[in-house]
């Protein structure tokens, strides 16, 4: 009897140790995910609002985060889903972002940037990899969009004077205007969109009243950003990719988001750039200049074409003697003196990297995830997560012909593209569970 009950007692160790161990891996996932969004500095305001120090705290705490996130992966995480990640297209791209380190004006400070960057990527990795299955996943986002918004509708109520924009700062425009535990109103909007979508996504596989809190509350403080480009891609997002599967062609979602990638280009560099739209532009709407980014990104043309091939460096272009020196139009909207992105993601791409970096960057950004989308199993949970990924990352594709938060440190709009990204990778290889 013994040489029978052994063997079982055994294996009912060996289950409470498995469930303790996946248990363990939801909660660092859960940490490695609310620590990247809320960051180790939330209600700092960005530009004259805010602090230049810092520096230690961030280097401290996002060396922990990637610390741990390696960490986790490399004793939690499952090995095929850790090689499921590797990308051929990342890979350059990496290789592209240590060009460019080396190409800077101040390697050094460079470095840092590039690292901070990269431990995002290796942060939403660890998100990815280390929850055991969907349910486990799914309280990872829920608790890291219950704590960013809990601090932004706690900075609301009781910070107000730094979760919500002044009058009397460097943007006296953006008075009254939500952000609340982030630098700016343009941060905390898309952030908040995509939290809208992780709710909406909670809600469809079964956590009605936590998926519809989440969905409500994020979509509520996005209204209060003053964000009209949120506000419009959101609903376009979700009805491009959730509306094709609803009616049985999943197949028209990839070719709505392609499409629209491409009308939004043509819409706003083309416009600039491309002499018959520009000419169409100025005949219809002359006064049609995307808030003054038109002239921005004319001069950011400029630059690139005198440095296409290797751009300018990491981190490398604004606030430097490129931009300071530069001649300034008296009749431009923006002085330019004092931004610190070119607001078009794929323009600043070019710039610190490079015209062949960012071919790469949109097969590794758009052919690639859009493929992966398009050869995920069609078995109900990856369904769903599927069309989460690609929701998030149609919007963001979106949001960065107006903004820019490609390889931006740590940025949290950067951070849900990259979650995304790898995720369609990992639907489209494993069925989900």
């Amino acid at each position: 009897m013994s040489s029978i009950a052994n063997p079982r007692r055994t294996d009912l160790a060996q289950a409470r140790a498995q469930q303790v161990t996946a248990q363990i891996a939801t909660v660092i996932a859960c940490i490695i995910l609310t620590l990247a969004l809320v960051s180790f500095r939330p209600f700092q305001p960005s530009g004259p609002e805010g602090e230049s120090g810092g520096d230690i705290l961030n280097q401290l705490g996002y060396g922990s985060l990637g610390a741990l996130a390696l960490a986790g992966m490399a004793m939690l995480a499952n090995r095929r889903a850790l090689s499921a990640l590797l990308s051929p297209w990342w890979l350059l791209l990496v290789g592209f972002v240590a060009l460019a380190v080396t190409n800077a004006l101040d390697p050094a400070s460079s470095m840092r940037s590039a690292a901070f960057t990269i431990i995002g990527v290796i942060a939403m990795c660890a998100v990815l990899v280390l929850p055991r299955n969907v349910d486990a996943f799914s309280r990872v986002l829920a608790t890291a969009s219950f704590v960013v918004l809990g601090m932004s509708y706690y900075g609301i109520l009781f910070k107000s004077g730094i979760a919500i924009h002044g009058g009397d700062g460097f943007e006296p425009q953006h008075a009254g205007l939500w952000r609340g535990s982030f630098s700016h109103k343009n941060i905390a909007a898309p952030v908040m969109a995509c939290i809208s979508l992780a709710g909406l996504y909670l809600f469809r596989r079964g956590w009605r009243m936590v998926g519809a809190v989440v969905l409500v509350g994020a979509l509520f403080f996005m209204t209060q950003t003053g964000s009209k480009t949120t506000l419009g891609t959101v609903p376009l997002a979700i009805i491009m990719v959730m509306l094709p599967g609803m009616i049985g062609m999943r197949s028209i979602a990839p070719i709505a988001v392609v499409t629209a990638v491409v009308v939004l280009a043509l819409g706003t560099l083309g416009t600039v750039f491309i002499e018959p739209l520009r000419e169409l532009r100025e005949a219809i709407s002359p006064e049609l200049t995307f808030t003054g980014r038109t002239a921005l990104w004319a001069f950011m043309g400029e630059h690139i074409a005198q440095r296409p091939l290797t751009g300018y460096g990491f981190a490398s272009f604004w606030g430097t003697e490129h931009v300071l020196l530069a001649d300034l139009p008296f009749d431009r909207e923006w002085d330019i003196r004092g931004i610190v992105h070119g607001h078009h993601g794929y323009l600043d791409l070019a710039i610190i990297m490079g015209l062949p970096a960012l071919a790469v960057a949109i097969i590794a950004f758009i052919v690639a995830p859009i493929r992966d989308y398009v050869r995920t199993p069609l078995l109900r949970e990856n369904v769903l997560m599927s069309e989460f990924f690609l929701m998030v990352l149609t919007f963001t594709l979106m949001n960065a012909f107006l903004e820019s938060f490609f390889f931006r440190r740590a940025d949290p709009v950067w951070l849900f593209f990259v979650l995304a990204v790898f995720g369609l990778r990992l639907v489209a290889r494993f069925p989900i569970r």
